[in-house]
């Protein structure tokens, strides 16, 4: 008899609130978590309390209220709008989708718990983060191992670590920068701008670096762009330590000042737009862009829940059947 099969997307988290309070409560989870912020426990946690917990999440809920919408949060909207697509694509199979955050509701225990309820006995995990990175895919793993601490009856899981490389990932991602150049009827200088981690993460052995500068090359060799046409940078650094650069910021100050006065950007890290691409790039970066002198500045969207990102994820569901 053939075990049942079940999916659980998972991505980052959100706040349950754009609020002071709410957002206060998930950076305290997300914060705390050794993958993210390795330092010295004890002394990372008096950094944590004492003062980044009392100064930045008025700030952070700031930001998160220019983009919050009827729906709530948009990382989470539009995850459930992911997950009820892919299981519609998959409904010949009869598989069932949650979606679980590494921090924030819904949580991975509660979704794991409803994947189980609906009589699951292998369960296909898919972090949406196509670049793998101990501070994000690891991060979620360690939630699933804890989880199923819990459990006397523990499910088959299959983790899917990484897809960076996948040729149909790539194709999706390019497709999508086609599309967006064919719809607006012209092309700037494309920057992928991915999510950065401390530059000292990679000495000690994560592969984002490597598996970020994999996937820009592999989607800009399917676009036919010369080395002059497309760059990498990083953004949303925090603290003082030094992180993977060129940084995004810095870079788009300077861009303008050598005659780049136009850009695209997109942002492969996030297979669902969020914070971190509809405020930081798509409003606080293009000032930045605009302020230095560049005259044009276009965010093209992540994949979210477009039909031929779900047709990839089904594919990939599929593979591991």
């Amino acid at each position: 008899m053939n075990n049942k099969k079940g999916v659980l997307l998972i991505n980052l988290g959100t706040p349950d609130a754009p609020t002071p309070k709410a957002v206060k409560t998930y950076l305290k989870a997300f914060l705390s978590d050794q993958r993210v912020i390795d330092y010295p426990k004890w002394l990372w946690q008096i950094i944590l309390r004492g003062i980044i917990l009392n100064v930045r999440p008025r700030k952070v809920a700031h930001a998160y209220q220019t983009i919050w919408t009827e729906q709530g949060s948009p990382l989470r909207s539009i995850s459930y709008e992911q997950a009820n697509a892919l299981q519609l694509a998959l409904s010949e199979h009869a598989i069932p989708v949650e979606v679980g955050m590494t921090y924030g509701n819904p949580s991975i225990s509660s979704a794991i718990d409803k994947l189980i309820e609906k009589g699951v006995d292998d369960i296909i995990a898919i972090p949406l983060y196509p670049q793998y990175s101990a501070t994000t895919t690891a991060a979620a793993f360690d939630v699933i191992a804890k989880d199923f601490m819990r459990r006397r009856i523990l499910p088959n899981l299959r983790f899917i670590n990484s897809y960076s490389h996948h040729p149909e990932y790539i194709k999706v991602l390019a497709q999508s920068i086609e599309q967006y150049w064919q719809q607006t009827g012209k092309q700037h200088l494309l920057m992928f701008s991915f999510h950065g981690i401390p530059k000292r993460y990679v000495s000690l052995g994560d592969t984002y670096q490597a598996n970020c500068q994999q996937t820009a090359r592999d989607v800009a060799d399917y676009l036919g762009l010369n080395n002059n046409q497309w760059m990498l940078c990083y953004q949303s650094r925090v603290g003082k330590e030094e992180w993977l650069q060129p940084y995004t910021d810095k870079t788009l100050e300077h861009l303008p000042t050598t005659g780049q006065k136009c850009v695209d950007l997109v942002c492969p890290a996030f297979s669902v737009d969020c914070l971190e691409t509809l405020e930081e790039i798509a409003e606080e970066n293009k000032s930045v862009f605009l302020d230095a002198g560049g005259e044009e500045y276009r965010y093209i969207p992540a994949l979210n829940a477009q039909p031929a990102h779900i047709e990839f994820l089904s594919q990939l569901v599929k593979a591991n059947l």
